[in-house]
């Protein structure tokens, strides 16, 4: 995956402000920056529920091999 870079990061912010105007950056940034939050959340809360069924079906294997 490419990377942006400063100088890009510079062009994307310029074109927002030209597209929404100063008025709305600020909006538009708070709703950026929530969504990337709940993701953020989303993703962390997905990985702990994998990570608790892996260690679930672990236990259950290794009774398995000791029950054998």
């Amino acid at each position: 995956m490419a990377s942006i870079g400063v100088p890009g990061l510079i062009i994307i912010l310029v074109l927002a402000l030209i597209i929404f105007g100063p008025s709305k950056l600020p909006q538009l940034g708070r709703a950026v920056g929530d969504t990337l939050r709940e993701f953020k959340t989303s993703t962390k809360d997905v990985m702990e529920d994998v990570t608790e069924d892996l260690k679930i079906e672990e236990v259950a294997e290794v009774e398995k091999i000791k029950k054998v």
